[in-house]
């Protein structure tokens, strides 16, 4: 009697096969789940980029110490230019390209309610990459402070 216990090449192709075709099953599930076509991680990152440029660099109060720090004034006259001269305030965001334009939808809102909207209307049914920073609003003509949350909406 034999006792060695050797595996034939029979059984050594066999689970290969079966471990292929599970690994196969997991990889086409995964991918079941997923949509067909999306940008919206896309949009996304261009509404975050956009509000990191605007929050911090643009409408910044310059205080290095309180870093979400607006000025009233600037965010007054940045919605007011965007409503305006909505073309030149996407291009010089970066925003519009030669080869894909993205537009924009500005909202600040303090805790009761919405102070000012400016940019086009949010259109039904398309991707909508949005982006929430929470600002201390400094008013320049009192001095007084005031939390706000700026949205920042692309498509």
């Amino acid at each position: 009697m034999d006792n060695k216990g050797q595996i034939t090449i029979d059984y050594l192709i066999s689970i290969t096969i079966f471990l292929f075709a599970i690994a196969f099953v997991f990889n086409y599930t995964a991918g079941i789940f997923t949509p067909f076509q999306s940008n919206s991680d896309e949009v996304t990152l261009v509404a975050d980029r956009t509000s990191l440029v605007l929050v911090e660099k643009i409408l910044s109060e310059g205080d290095e110490n309180v870093p979400n720090m607006v000025n009233s004034t600037k965010v007054d006259t940045f919605l007011t230019e965007l409503d305006t001269n909505y073309e030149n305030t996407i291009t010089d965001l970066g925003m519009k390209g030669s080869y894909i334009t993205y537009d924009l939808n500005v909202t600040l809102e303090n805790e009761t309610g919405t102070i000012n909207m400016a940019g086009k209307k949010m259109p039904s049914g398309v991707n909508i990459g949005q982006t929430k920073r929470v600002v201390l609003l400094r008013y320049t003509d009192t001095g007084a402070r005031e939390t706000a949350i700026i949205s920042f909406r692309v498509w």
